[in-house]
């Protein structure tokens, strides 16, 4: 049965496009962000489960990542030396979460990822 689900899911072929195309526009444009496109949109697009649209929201904008970074890097806006202490950080927190990420309750990853969204909105609003 899993194997059919997932086969409906993925003969929307051009709805995963438009997704990725958000995530790609979001992540190219703001640094980050595809995940705030990408989780919505698997869960009512796509039909995943929200701890399924999280995880594959990762690994979508991983495969993004160093795309975007490339870019930045070719015009010159890449600052390398800078961005080392983030990466050793948050390659030790992506660590740590990933092991918890099964432990926590959907429901709260949902409100901590709206709260998070919400916060964000806030401080880009009011120019902090």
């Amino acid at each position: 049965m899993l194997e059919k689900k997932r086969g409906e899911r993925m003969g929307e072929t051009g709805k995963f496009a438009v997704i990725g195309g958000l995530a790609g526009l979001a992540n190219g444009l703001f640094g980050t962000g595809g995940g705030l496109f990408l989780v919505p949109l698997l869960t009512r697009w796509a039909g995943l489960e929200e701890k399924e649209a999280l995880a594959t929201s990762v690994a979508v904008v991983c495969a993004l990542s160093p795309v975007s970074a490339a870019v930045y890097g070719a015009n010159g806006a890449l600052q390398l030396q800078a961005a080392w202490p983030y990466l050793i950080g948050g390659a030790a927190g992506g660590l740590v979460a990933g092991r918890v990420f099964a432990r926590v309750p959907a429901e709260l990853l949902r409100k901590a990822f709206g709260a998070l969204l919400l916060y964000g909105g806030i401080r880009a609003v009011m120019g902090g």
